[in-house]
């Protein structure tokens, strides 16, 4: 089975501006892209847009998500709400890796306020270029859910 290239992506105010150039960045990679909002820099809820995403996600609509507010803190506590989401928030590309080799995170989360365009785009290519090693990580990611 090939790579899915379907992802879906959400984001509060406080990172709108990242998660409209991660998008195009994720287009121009061959991606489809939903964007489940936020829509402009307007002050919102972020919570709105994590449980979009994380749904998505957990209900297997989407094998994977991105998901951005200020610092990503916010998000990543959203998301790891949901059943059979490992939201995994990155600002280091050895994190990014390993979130996917070892613990087989299906959202990246990105702090807005805390990581940059060209950080950003790296830590997104990492995450989707790595493939999780299963084993005896398996075994571990298993025993979350019960």
């Amino acid at each position: 089975m090939g790579k899915d290239r379907s992802i879906i992506i959400g984001s509060d105010h406080a990172a709108y501006e990242l998660k409209e150039k991660i998008k195009t960045y994720l287009i121009d990679m061959g991606y489809s892209v939903e964007d489940a909002g936020t829509t402009s820099e307007a002050s919102v809820n972020y919570v709105e847009y994590g449980k979009k995403v994380a749904a998505a996600v957990s209900n297997g609509h989407y094998l994977k998500g991105i998901l951005l507010c200020g610092t990503g803190l916010g998000m990543s506590m959203t998301a790891n709400r949901f059943s059979n989401v490992r939201a995994a928030l990155c600002s280091d590309i050895f994190s990014a890796k390993m979130s996917r080799l070892h613990n087989d995170s299906n959202i990246l989360v990105l702090g807005g306020r805390i990581v940059g365009d060209i950080l950003a785009f790296a830590l997104v290519q990492t995450w989707l270029d790595t493939e999780f090693e299963g084993g005896r990580h398996l075994d571990r990611i298993q025993s979350i859910e019960h």
